[in-house]
């Protein structure tokens, strides 16, 4: 352990909370779209059949959802700064399920009611529907792909397929969504009703859409043209661990923060196709960029054979976890394993008194512990390095308080593997740390 003294304290922040005012954003936007969506159809009349109107309501929230679940994965810098990417993609898996029950209580609502009035069956009334009405049978496809990608989400299909395979199959959403549209727009009636109606509906997905084209294309492809990185220097840390060292044009332009991180697709003829989320593993100084990896996996192992001038191709940088989100003057930065990268980042760049701790199985997997030991006594920071087996809880209240009798009082960045995170963040709970004090990403979701 190194302990260094304590320099004077910095001022608090105070104001509105980056992510509470994100957040808020959003519930606005959602809440604002429901209540146009609402006197939209109010104002469109009702049907004489009450289960073709609650067809037509399910079908106008399950299509406004969908919308909103495209603003979810549009990758805004602005909404991903403030809450997170692991944060926004949970929301969109449960936006993605809540559209998912919708469109199908569409289609049993509407399949009903049509029935209802016509004496023929259900199942015999939609096919009719398809051969007669304009735009059914593409809303059939598009509820087909909906179902496909639905199940292929749940979590014990996703556990069970490659990243590659699952992100293949969730590209169809898009074939879904313009069916979906094109089927509103030739079979609708709610906003068919009025000049208003239509260019409101125009208007959100037009705004949705276009949110997407901007952050998932525009962006990364103007960013990766303007700084044309390159791998100059591989370092290899330890067997299993490696640093890639990366340069490229105006990088002092590049709005990257201490931990942040990229997808990193380095363009080699077998590695091109392959995006993984590393974090950054030194704050960025605007000459260049480098991130550090353990070989978890082929993905992570084939970076030991990366080539010096290898291009780089990084969508980024994303994430909340940052500075940005400080409460208090003073930080304890928990890292677990190679879950240090960010937060040896974050080290370098947060201002303050900072205690980091460092669990790791032995002290020769303690990666970077050397530039910690560096780091901390340039910042005058406390350094702990905690090893041992996972039993018993080398990170229970009792030795987190012995490590950080004030921990109540600062910020908490945490960093590591899931099960090691949930104890941790158990544990503070257990210490009545507050939860707006508590700063976390869970990487895996990212990519």
């Amino acid at each position: 352990m190194t302990t260094l003294q304590q320099p004077p304290a910095a001022a608090s922040r105070s104001g509105a909370r980056p992510k509470v005012v994100a957040r808020t954003g959003l519930y606005a936007v959602l809440a604002a779209n429901v209540v146009a969506v609402a006197v939209c159809f109010v104002q469109a009349g009702f049907a004489s059949n009450a289960l073709i109107v609650l067809g037509r309501l399910t079908g106008l929230y399950g299509a406004l959802l969908m919308a909103f679940q495209l603003l979810l994965v549009a990758r805004l810098p602005w909404f991903d700064r403030r809450i997170g990417m692991d944060r926004l993609t949970s929301w969109h898996r449960w936006t993605g399920f809540s559209v998912l029950w919708l469109l199908v209580a569409h289609g049993v609502f509407i399949a009903f009611g049509y029935a209802q009035s016509s004496k023929m069956g259900p199942v015999n009334q939609v096919i009719d529907l398809a051969e007669t009405t304009e735009g059914v049978l593409r809303a059939i496809v598009a509820l087909g792909i909906i179902i496909v990608i639905g199940v292929v989400s749940a979590r014990y299909a996703r556990r069970r397929l490659a990243y590659e395979t699952w992100h293949f199959i969730h590209l169809y959403t898009y074939v879904a969504v313009v069916l979906a549209f094109t089927h509103q727009v030739a079979a609708g009636t709610t906003f068919a009703s009025s000049e208003v109606a239509t260019a409101y509906w125009y208007a959100l997905w037009g705004g949705a859409l276009t949110a997407v084209f901007l952050g998932r294309l525009v962006l990364p492809l103007w960013r990766n043209w303007r700084h044309q990185l390159r791998v100059t220097a591989v370092v290899h840390e330890s067997d299993q661990v490696v640093s890639i060292y990366m340069s490229g044009r105006d990088l002092d332009r590049m709005p990257a923060r201490a931990g942040q991180f990229f997808l990193w697709r380095f363009l080699t003829r077998d590695r091109w196709w392959q995006a993984n989320p590393f974090s950054l593993s030194a704050a960025p100084d605007g000459k260049q960029l480098r991130l550090t990896a353990k070989a978890a996996g082929a993905g992570s192992a084939a970076l030991r054979h990366v080539k010096v001038g290898t291009r780089v191709f990084a969508e980024g940088p994303y994430g909340a976890f940052t500075a940005m989100h400080r409460t208090r003057p003073e930080s304890v930065l928990i890292a677990g394993g190679v879950g240090v990268t960010p937060i040896r980042a974050l080290l370098e760049e947060i201002q303050g008194h900072a205690v980091v701790i460092y669990r790791v199985g032995t002290r020769q997997d303690a990666v970077l512990y050397e530039e910690l030991q560096q780091l901390a006594f340039d910042k005058g920071a406390e350094l702990h390095l905690v090893s041992g087996p996972v039993v018993p809880d080398l990170l229970a209240p009792r030795e987190l308080t012995r490590m950080v009798p004030d921990i109540a009082d600062r910020d908490v960045f945490l960093c590591g593997p899931p099960p090691m995170m949930n104890a941790v963040l158990g544990n503070l709970r257990e210490l009545n740390v507050p939860k707006s004090q508590i700063h976390f990403e869970r990487f895996s979701l990212a990519g």
